[in-house]
């Protein structure tokens, strides 16, 4: 299909496409660098095990459950408005949180962020999607989009790591600030507003179950993960009650917050789930590796953030080759072959007695990091391209939904599964109390005050058992990520697979020639089992998608 000369992006949409990386960078930072943290937070505010996770998963929890309405909000007033507002909070909520004078304190700064993060990527990715009509330019933005991600992940911890070196751990959230501003400047000078012009009413009730279906499901699944079986259950139905809730009310509405036919689309869906498991395993590894290299492998946080920074540039490399290779080698090679590789990098965690431990790591954080960045490149590209213009915000929040659910999870239930492994392994230790030890086996990081505390003998008999014990729960932890990915590389294989004589196309380009895009249809049912009329009625409106998206350039 040609592209008329006026779909194509010009100087100011890819300098806009600059300032839209900018939030995606606040987010990445901010996720990466508090892994690093972990320890000093630790030592100073003496969280539990349990404040320990909520520290870290919170902020995902919150923004999962905020994305859709937030996604959906910005269709109606405004995304570049709802964004700048976003990147305020942000910055608000960054300074709470430096200043945090307790762990409660901390985790109620992280919910906040997790409020004003959730404006944010929905709205970064709907403008991507106005901005850049033209097909193959779309999915050259969403590998600069994905590699300022992955910029972040690497900025994270060797920014982070120099601050933490230097001053105490509320600094780390104090590198927002200067992202926060530049973001605030540029905007409203380079990125058009953009909003849906027939949005329709703005649904309460959907947007409070959204939250009553995210929030409670989350927590069962991390009760789940810390093996509080029938505590998970009542939480587990009660997302799953609300979910049915706001998919029937959706499909009774005449103006959806989300348009639950998209999910019809199997390559859709697929690609919606495959990105959950990706990053999943993604957020799992920046959870436990940096613990592993200061806590068990006594390296500091400068170090050990420059062991993960080659892991962290061959994500931002793989975006772009992923982007050119897309026509060539088929997109379902690709992510399968993304997803196979970062289960080797998983496999390889299961490896640590037999070699080097910092190195090993670092080797496998490549792995990760280069099949997390191929394949969230592609999966983002399906994603964007089965939407019409003035639903970008919307189906990019259903996306983003996914990958923070993912995130938050990954964190919550690989965290859990590394911490009950954790707990189970540390033997009894001669001369150390029960009492002690049941406190050392909260975290590795009480474990080792608690020995410095003993001193002696005794003392590092205890710290060698505790990294013992971490040690076999990474192991352990690897092992089940790889088991993970390798299922995710059988379901992306099978449920991607392309109409006949669509492989190697570029996404949205799969349909068989002279076909409707989405599905490969021509008002015919699909090869993927989308309804023709579906695909043919979005083949229609986003052909007019052009005409009624409302734009405003300052």
């Amino acid at each position: 299909m040609a592209h008329p000369a006026d779909a194509r992006a010009g100087a100011r949409e890819w300098a806009g496409l600059v300032v839209l990386t900018l939030p995606v960078l606040l987010i990445a930072v901010d996720l990466t660098v508090l892994g690093f943290a972990v320890p000093a937070l630790s030592e100073d505010l003496a969280p539990s095990s349990t404040q320990l996770l909520w520290l870290v998963d919170i902020y995902s929890f919150v923004l999962a459950g905020l994305l859709v309405t937030m996604g959906t909000l910005g269709d109606r007033v405004g995304r570049r408005k709802l964004l700048m507002i976003g990147c305020a909070g942000f910055g608000v909520a960054s300074l709470l949180a430096a200043y945090a004078p307790s762990a409660g304190a901390l985790i109620a700064s992280r919910v906040l962020l997790g409020i004003a993060g959730a404006t944010l990527m929905p709205s970064t990715l709907s403008l991507l999607r106005n901005m850049f009509r033209d097909e193959k330019q779309r999915l050259v933005a969403l590998a600069a989009w994905g590699s300022a991600f992955s910029a972040g992940s690497a900025l994270g911890p060797v920014v982070g790591g120099l601050l933490l070196e230097h001053f105490w751990w509320g600094s780390v959230f104090l590198i927002n600030l200067p992202l926060v501003a530049l973001a605030l400047i540029a905007l409203p000078l380079l990125v058009p507003e953009t909003r849906d012009p027939r949005p329709g009413r703005f649904d309460l009730p959907s947007a409070a179950l959204t939250l009553l279906a995210v929030l409670p499901f989350v927590y069962g699944i991390k009760s789940f993960a810390h093996g509080d079986g029938p505590v998970c259950v009542p939480y587990l139905l009660a997302g799953l009650v609300f979910g049915a809730l706001f998919v029937r009310r959706q499909r009774r509405l005449t103006d959806p917050m989300i348009d639950v036919e998209l999910f019809r689309i199997r390559r859709f869906s697929a690609a919606i789930g495959t990105n959950v498991l990706v990053v999943f395993v993604m957020a799992g590894s920046l959870f436990f590796i940096p613990q592993f290299l200061q806590l068990s492998e006594g390296l500091s946080p400068l170090r050990g953030g420059l062991l993960l920074l080659p892991g962290a540039a061959l994500s931002i490399a793989a975006g772009f080759f992923a982007a050119a290779a897309a026509q060539r080698a088929g997109l379902r090679r690709l992510i399968a072959g993304g997803l196979a590789t970062a289960a080797l990098g998983y496999a390889l965690i299961t490896a640590l007695p037999l070699a080097d431990g910092p190195t090993l790591l670092a080797v496998a954080f490549c792995f990760v990091s280069l099949g997390a960045g191929t394949v969230m490149t592609l999966t983002n590209g399906i994603v964007l391209d089965t939407v019409p213009p003035e639903r970008a915000g919307a189906a990019s929040a259903v996306s983003e939904t996914g990958i923070e659910l993912g995130g938050a999870m990954g964190v919550a239930v690989l965290g859990s599964v590394l911490s009950s492994a954790y707990r189970r392994g540390l033997d009894p230790v001669e001369g150390v109390p029960g009492r002690v030890l049941e406190s050392a086996r909260e975290t590795l990081g009480n474990a080792l005050h608690i020995a410095a505390s003993v001193g002696g003998d005794t003392g590092r008999a205890l710290a060698s058992a505790a990294r013992d014990a971490f040690e076999r729960g990474v192991q352990f932890t690897g092992a089940a990520g790889a088991v993970l990915l390798v299922l995710a590389t059988v379901q992306a294989w099978v449920l991607l697979r392309p109409a006949p004589g669509a492989e190697g196309q570029v996404p949205g380009r799969e349909g068989a020639k002279g076909a409707g895009r989405i599905g490969g249809t021509d008002g015919a049912a699909s090869a993927d089992g989308t309804d023709g009329a579906v695909a043919a009625g979005e083949e229609q409106s986003r052909g007019g998608g052009r005409e009624r998206e409302t734009h405003r350039p300052g």
